[in-house]
């Protein structure tokens, strides 16, 4: 076999072989628009909700647009303590946060790439906020009783910038993970957004069932 051949044979990538990865990285246009799509839902529903909650402090008697009945009802939920939770309404955080991953994605569509330490920083960001999301839920089903449409698009975006942000982090080997779970991903990056936003539909349809099917 002659220095040629090996040399070519070595350039092809073999499938059990780890390829390193690369000191900056950037991602594939449809990841991009993923999140310039779900930020800007996040950057909408932190708005109209930071408008209304503007307009109920100067006035007690407002009544948000979305509060259509005793359980669609965003303005129980914009007076409930949970709504401040650092002692400012939740949405001006949103409103910050939202706003970096729309950047974040339109870099990505010019073509950015960044190091694994910033793609990590975005991963573990977006950690807090499905945490923070998930107890917001916890509280308006279960505490609050009542629910935020605007809120409920918070909610839906922010699970959907996780899984995929965290799918293109375990693809690219950025994150630790086992083989199998790199192929799923590959394969079904879709499937873990659709089944968390399912389970949260179906907490919602039963937690008001006798209302829904009254």
């Amino acid at each position: 076999m002659t220095l040629t051949t090996k040399a070519a044979e070595a350039a092809i990538p073999h499938p059990h072989r780890r390829v390193p990865s690369p000191r900056s990285l950037g991602a594939s246009r449809a990841l991009a628009l993923v999140l310039v799509v779900t930020g800007a839902a996040g950057v909408l529903a932190a708005w109209v909700i930071t408008l209304d909650k503007f307009k109920l402090l100067e006035d007690p008697d407002f009544t948000p647009a979305c509060s259509l009945n005793p359980v669609v009802s965003c303005g129980s939920v914009m007076e409930s303590d949970q709504a401040a939770v650092f002692g400012f309404p939740n949405p001006m955080l949103g409103l910050v946060a939202y706003g970096i991953v729309v950047c974040v994605g339109v870099s990505l569509l010019a073509g950015a790439a960044f190091p694994r330490w910033y793609w990590l920083t975005l991963n573990a960001g977006m950690v807090f906020g499905v945490a923070f999301c998930t107890w917001l839920m916890y509280q308006s089903l279960y505490n609050i009783s009542a629910l935020c449409l605007w809120c409920c698009l918070a909610w839906t975006a922010t699970l959907v910038m996780f899984w995929y942000v965290t799918g293109h982090n375990v693809r690219h080997e950025l994150l630790p993970a086992p083989r199998a779970l790199r192929t799923f991903f590959d394969e079904f990056t879709w499937v873990p957004p659709v089944l968390h936003t399912g389970v949260i539909g179906m907490l919602v349809l039963t937690r008001w069932w006798d209302f829904w099917t009254g």
